[in-house]
């Protein structure tokens, strides 16, 4: 599992005092760059990740002057896609959940591309603890 601590920013709040629902994805998507490194260069020329969907789940509201800590797993690997959950934490509370669905994908060909064996394996190392990996 990856984890990754933000300092929630003033800019980051709305005219309620709490993050407002559109930073929530930006967060889910820097707790997942790391993910990147596994696949090397990425480029529109080469192959690389593409977002296929992205479902967010707000369930308490989280407020400036304190942190998040956002905790990203692999759930699912796929044959070309693999799925990535995302948990937003403030004060020991899960405040949100993503679930990304990313596909590796060859902008050449305009196809998708099959996870080697490799790649898999790496992917499998940033499972949660708790939650094993879906066929």
């Amino acid at each position: 599992m990856l984890t990754e601590d933000f300092k929630i920013r003033f800019y980051e709040t709305d005219a309620l005092g709490h993050v407002n629902n559109t930073v929530i994805p930006g967060w889910i998507e820097t707790g997942r760059l790391p993910i990147f490194e596994f696949f090397g260069e990425m480029s529109p020329k080469t192959q690389s990740l593409i977002v296929a969907r992205l479902e967010v789940d707000y369930l308490l509201p989280i407020y400036f002057g304190g942190h998040v800590t956002v905790n990203t797993y692999v759930s699912r690997l796929g044959g070309s896609s693999f799925d990535i959950i995302t948990e937003i934490w403030q004060k020991d509370k899960l405040c949100a959940k993503g679930k990304t669905v990313l596909v590796y994908f060859d902008f050449q060909q305009e196809r998708s591309v099959k996870l080697s064996d490799e790649l898999k394996e790496r992917l499998s190392t940033i499972t949660h603890p708790e939650h094993p990996l879906d066929a």
